[in-house]
């Protein structure tokens, strides 16, 4: 068992309920491409709900067949809500450069999508993963 002395990987897990959108495939200069989703996750009580923004990369390949499965819902933009789990949740700054807030500095909290527990188009639960052979 490791300890914290030896140890050489230390995950910082995230769970929760959210809204998935902007399905994309990212082709880096150096690298290979991936698939990343922005997840609107929901925070606060039912009748004040408040959402915190993820961009996420998208690892595994369940999870890549479960977003593939549901990416024609969300371009077609049904309402896809998913109870996700994240991995090595982090932030990183920017800078605005257009609008009211151009110049100033702005944060986005990044992870990588490590798992889809379930999922809802529209309130109709999604049971079934199709192959992504």
């Amino acid at each position: 068992m490791a300890t914290i002395g030896n140890a050489r990987n230390f995950a910082l897990l995230t769970t929760g309920v959210g809204y998935i959108s902007r399905i994309r495939e990212i082709e880096p200069a150096a690298g290979l491409p991936f698939l990343a989703v922005t997840l609107s996750a929901l925070r606060g009580l039912d009748e004040s709900v408040r959402y915190t923004y993820v961009d996420c990369r998208v690892t595994g390949r369940s999870t890549n067949a479960y977003i593939r499965q549901l990416a024609p819902h969300v371009e077609q933009g049904d309402k896809v809500l998913v109870r996700f789990r994240l991995n090595d949740l982090y932030a990183e700054t920017f800078t605005y450069r257009h609008g009211s807030k151009e110049g100033q500095t702005g944060v986005n909290l990044k992870a990588r999508l490590v798992g889809i527990d379930w999922a809802r188009v529209n309130g109709v639960a999604v049971t079934e993963i199709e192959d992504a052979a």
